[in-house]
């Protein structure tokens, strides 16, 4: 049985239930995921990062068809360029978007003349105090166990997390090593008013990507990811595949040759194609569930694991 509606100022920005966020996935976070989310009473993501710009609008469309529950885009700032992004996104009445890779500055203003509040991804205390400096509504607090592109220098949430609670006072959306109600909680405690699953979401059964790599998932041990690129940028984090066990070693590469074969990879199932993107937080997923399940679960055990503490260790 899910958990209560949570009112904070996170849900009272996104319209949603549940202050749980998917994260926005190159090519994954797409209509099919992020309406099961969306419909679920979290926030579903439209990506940008693809750079595929007129499938993104199409998959708006299909997220029209699917859910008449809110949902949100990411702006992937240096991945869109040239691309009228800013005005698509108002045209279509989204009300909560994310911003990352580039400065806020360029559209914050404009969507916030627009009634859209805007929150961006930061890696660090310093890249939050420039956006805050920006004027944005939020943060998405990335720590550097989480997957995908990371900042070359990873600083986990726990020390992240905490860090910039205590130099901000905009609500903070908790992103790396989120996979349930436990780690939702533990994210709370250090000053989040969201959370954002990304591996999590990756490898339920609304997910796009192939059943192998979401079975990958399961397998993994927490130790069964690789920090790679870490001397050039994007870094990034990811499974481990023959293919980054042999870059693991290597402090930058060509990026754009490993990440030739994506579509092989998420769509076609081989583990070799390309780079497998995945967080840490591997190591704590043990099955495949639907988005549903997952929010409904992540939100019991939530009030489970808050009551208890109160009990135990309140005065």
């Amino acid at each position: 049985m899910t958990g209560k509606p949570i009112k904070n100022r996170v849900t009272e920005m996104t319209g949603t239930d549940y202050p749980i966020i998917q994260a926005p996935m190159g090519w994954i976070a797409r209509a099919q995921l992020a309406s099961a989310v969306s419909n679920a009473g979290g926030l579903g993501i439209i990506e940008t990062s693809s750079g595929e710009f007129d499938n993104i609008k199409a998959e708006v469309e299909k997220m029209r068809e699917l859910t008449d529950k809110p949902f949100g885009m990411n702006v992937a700032l240096s991945y869109v360029k040239g691309t009228n992004v800013i005005d698509f996104v108002i045209e279509q009445g989204i009300k909560f978007v994310t911003t990352s890779s580039g400065s806020p500055k360029v559209c914050t203003e404009a969507f916030q003349q627009a009634g859209i509040k805007v929150f961006h991804v930061v890696p660090t205390l310093e890249m939050a105090l420039k956006a805050i400096d920006c004027g944005v509504d939020g943060l998405v607090v990335e720590g550097g166990e989480g997957g995908g592109f990371k900042n070359p220098s990873p600083v986990a949430s726990m020390v992240l997390l905490p860090l910039i609670r205590s130099r901000v006072d905009v609500p903070i959306i908790a992103a790396g090593g989120i996979c349930d109600g436990l780690s939702m909680a533990g994210a709370f405690a250090m000053g989040a008013e969201g959370v954002q699953m990304g591996t999590r979401m990756l490898s339920c059964s609304d997910s796009p990507v192939h059943g192998n790599w979401k079975e990958a998932v399961v397998a993994a041990r927490e130790t069964d990811t690789v920090f790679l690129n870490q001397q050039s940028r994007p870094a990034l984090r990811a499974l481990r595949t023959a293919r980054t066990a042999e870059l693991e070693p290597l402090g930058k590469f060509d990026l754009a040759e490993h990440m030739a074969n994506l579509q092989a990879l998420y769509f076609g199932g081989d583990m070799e194609a390309a780079i497998p993107l995945s967080g840490q937080v591997a190591g704590r997923i043990d099955r495949i569930m639907s988005a549903r399940d997952i929010i409904a679960g992540t939100m019991a055990e939530f009030e489970r694991v808050m009551q208890g503490l109160a009990t135990q260790y309140a005065s």
